[in-house]
């Protein structure tokens, strides 16, 4: 139930206060204030944030200014306290929280490059993930995260036959790539097709349709993915043979990016429990 989410983080990434993402975040606030959660928001725009990951995000010397390596470095800043103060503060925001949504609008079928900048600056190797916790062992496997985000194209045409191509092919980069990378339980996206195409009385029935939504949020069933423990490390995390076997003569694969050569399982980065 929601009282488990006691500390909500809403990453927010518009323009404009009269936005449709605007009042899918200002409804977020609300419902889940109501419901006794702690909620923070990071309004990305309105702080200016740095989108850029640069040698600017480490305070002092470096250790190898010549052939600089951000990760590399990024990871020795965070463990000896001398990454930048803004960094320092989306962290501490983040351990803090339970829940985090990420409100945006789709911009060229993936988050805007501001919010992607939160994503390479702030999800630092050995804050976020290290090479042993990651995926289904990650470090934030006790938090939960989801993408919520309108987009400039209707829903038939993120269909399997539609021109942009299915959308669970779209959001899988964001949702295994980033989200499960760093171990956090996906909730299925909520997602505000076309917003600027459709009537006022849909949009109203849009944001009513997520105010209702929130209530339960927490209640949800994650999306499933293929667990670390099904893949070989000593050869090169591949799928285990068992379980490659055991999907031998299922029709569809695990999931979209591990789908074995099979038609990729409808939903699977739409829907839980698919």
């Amino acid at each position: 139930m929601l009282q488990l989410a006691n500390k909500v983080l809403i990453l927010y990434a518009h323009q404009s206060s009269g936005s449709f993402n605007a009042a899918a975040k200002n409804a977020a606030v609300e419902v889940l204030t109501a419901q006794g959660c702690t909620v923070e928001v990071s309004d990305l725009y309105a702080m200016k944030f740095k989108a850029t990951a640069t040698v600017e995000d480490i305070t002092g010397e470096v250790k190898n200014a010549e052939h600089f390596s951000y990760a590399e470095e990024s990871k020795l800043a965070w463990e000896e306290g001398k990454l930048s103060a803004d960094i320092t503060e989306e962290q501490r925001k983040l351990s803090e929280a339970d829940l985090i949504i990420f409100q945006f609008p789709m911009y060229w079928f993936t988050v805007p490059a501001i919010m992607k900048g939160w994503f390479d600056r702030v999800l630092t190797q050995g804050f976020a993930y290290s090479d042993e916790k990651r995926y289904s062992l990650g470090i934030f496997k006790e938090k939960r995260a989801i993408l919520s985000f309108t987009t400039g194209s209707h829903e038939s045409m993120f269909s399997a036959n539609g021109i942009n191509g299915d959308m669970n092919v779209t959001l899988w980069p964001l949702q295994n790539g980033i989200l499960h990378y760093c171990g956090f339980q996906v909730l299925a996206p909520q997602i505000f097709w076309a917003p600027a195409r459709v009537p006022a009385e849909t949009r109203s029935a849009m944001l009513e349709a997520w105010r209702t939504r929130l209530q339960g949020l927490l209640g949800e069933e994650p999306l499933s993915f293929t667990p670390v423990d099904c893949f070989d490390r000593e050869k090169g995390f591949q799928l285990k043979p068992e379980v490659h076997e055991k999907q031998a003569t299922k029709e569809f694969g695990l999931t979209v990016g591990t789908h074995l050569g099979k038609p990729l399982p409808p939903n699977n980065q739409m829907k839980a429990g698919v």
